[in-house]
């Protein structure tokens, strides 16, 4: 088959979705691009190839070369889908064996990872939680143990909204987190109701013991529940991780840090750090609580400059040469 009879086949798949299908001249301009493309990866095999000798390694093939030129993940897809559809139309017009774009998957779109603040940011971000309002006011005070406490142990917002001050347990009701300050720890109950206890630095320790005399004028007797919570709103009651979302949110925003701060971008700066500083993955693993050590490699990442620091202090061949 030549090139003509190539074309003529591609002429007519796009008369076909001009006139059967009726589609744009827009849409069906970017379906003859994709084909053109087609037509492209084909011509690498060498001359005289045809649509029907095409497989499926060779559309794994082609998707494999977009994928090598920076072609992301969505546009490979759109081009598969109008392959698709193209040889599903030759196999009316001639005796093609099996459809080979059939089966054949764009790369998955990678997730991308939470972002992390630089760390004199989120020391400045969290350290400065007083400028919410009137310093020494109960809510300003508040907001900075908060603050401290979701940096320095990387709680999960649902896990620090949960905390009370003590461990408490009373009729249908047991604490599902709560704070030592003698012993610097917490404990929270964090995925698959697994707990673990994170050491708590010592800004957050003072934070949170100048907001407890205001935690107690806050407390009302009715509260239940209520009254065990660490952090209280205004009107006694157990802060929600909306409320904390919101609050640090405008937070940020007022001390010019960044638009849309949230407490996860907080707990993913304190995984980064920690990692960054200590190059220990399994304890970064454990102070996060995750179940698998695949989900904190997800979760942090370590920058060249550190991978390159490690390589030179450890490995017994990375030594410069300092002469000849």
């Amino acid at each position: 088959m030549d090139a003509s009879t190539n074309q003529s086949y591609l002429s007519g798949y796009l008369d076909s979705l001009a006139g059967q299908r009726q589609l744009s001249a827009h849409t069906i301009s970017n379906y003859a691009r994709d084909l053109r493309e087609l037509t492209s990866l084909m011509q690498t095999l060498g001359a005289q190839w045809e649509f029907a000798a095409l497989s499926h390694f060779h559309i794994r093939k082609f998707a494999a070369q977009l994928h090598s030129r920076g072609l992301g993940p969505s546009s490979i897809a759109r081009k598969l889908s109008a392959w698709r559809g193209f040889f599903e139309w030759l196999a009316q017009q001639t005796t093609l064996a099996s459809n080979p774009v059939e089966g054949v998957k764009a790369p998955k779109r990678a997730k991308p990872l939470p972002k992390a603040m630089a760390a004199d940011d989120a020391i400045h971000l969290v350290a400065s939680g007083s400028s919410l309002a009137d310093a020494g006011s109960s809510m300003a005070l508040c907001n900075q143990a908060m603050f401290e406490l979701l940096y320095s142990s990387g709680l999960r917002v649902s896990e620090l909204a949960g905390l009370d001050l003590q461990y408490t347990r009373q009729a249908g009701y047991e604490s599902a987190g709560w704070i030592d300050l003698d012993g610097a720890e917490v404990t929270v109950t964090g995925k698959g109701s697994k707990k673990r206890s994170v050491p708590v630095g010592g800004p957050a320790i003072r934070a949170i013991t100048a907001w407890l005399p205001q935690r107690q004028t806050l407390l009302k007797s009715d509260q239940g529940e209520h009254a065990a919570a660490l952090f209280l709103t205004e009107r006694g009651s157990r802060m929600s991780p909306r409320v904390i979302q919101l609050r640090l949110k405008h937070h940020a925003q007022a001390l010019g840090v960044g638009s849309n701060v949230h407490p996860h971008m907080l707990r993913h700066s304190f995984a980064s750090h920690m990692l960054q500083g200590s190059g220990d993955l399994r304890a970064v693993q454990e102070l996060l609580g995750h179940a698998s050590i695949a989900a904190t490699q997800v979760y942090t990442s370590l920058d060249f400059q550190r991978l390159a620091q490690v390589y030179d202090a450890a490995h017994p061949r990375a030594k410069k040469i300092t002469g000849k």
